[in-house]
């Protein structure tokens, strides 16, 4: 009797979970379309909730802000970025760390598409951009003390260093998502991102 309760509970949650993560889904994908057709400052919380067949309470209790619904809480693609990196075994080194890093962020996207629109949306929208850049600060002052572990302390100055390579990083990531933007993704993120890097580099 008592297994069976414990399977019935584990049946539930895993039940729960998968109607979270539809309705989750559901969600976003409204957003995202309501977001590409009429713009992302004329779309309202109150259409989204209406389009997707929620209430607006019951869509925060989902995503906390407007702009989590662009794609997911950007604070989780921050956590990504530094467990991947902290993952890595000590002789990866920093570029190759970062490049890890950046990809399985880019991982977290649903599809292709929804990746394009979502980096269409953001470098073409003003609020977006500000918000993303805000974040991106954080995101480097989180990722400092683990690249610096991963610079020849021997030179010296590994703090200035380590906020130029990380800064480099991700203006290679801002550099290839806007070109994948331009050609309307008709090449590789992860080619175009280790080009930028392999001009900035020599």
């Amino acid at each position: 009797m008592q297994q069976d309760a414990k399977a019935a509970t584990r049946t539930s949650t895993t039940l729960w979970d998968r109607t979270r993560q539809m309705a989750s889904r559901e969600i976003l994908e409204t957003a995202l379309r309501l977001f590409t057709e009429q713009g992302y400052d004329e779309t309202t919380i109150a259409q989204i909730a209406r389009e997707a067949g929620v209430s607006q309470r019951t869509l925060f209790r989902y995503f906390g802000t407007k702009e989590d619904l662009l794609g997911g809480n950007q604070d989780r693609f921050g956590q990504v970025l530094t467990d991947t990196i902290s993952e890595l075994p000590a002789e990866v080194g920093v570029w190759e760390a970062l490049r890890a890093g950046v990809a399985a962020v880019l991982t977290l996207h649903d599809s292709r598409e929804q990746a394009l629109e979502r980096f269409r949306l953001l470098h073409n929208t003003a609020s977006l951009r500000a918000g993303w850049l805000e974040k991106r600060l954080r995101f480097q002052e989180d990722l400092l003390p683990l690249i610096e572990t991963r610079m020849d302390a021997a030179t010296g100055n590994e703090g200035a260093k380590a906020r130029a390579v990380i800064a480099t990083a991700f203006a290679c990531l801002d550099a290839a998502s806007m070109t994948w933007v331009a050609n309307d993704g008709k090449s590789d993120i992860m080619d175009l991102y280790d080009e930028c890097l392999a001009a900035v580099r020599g």
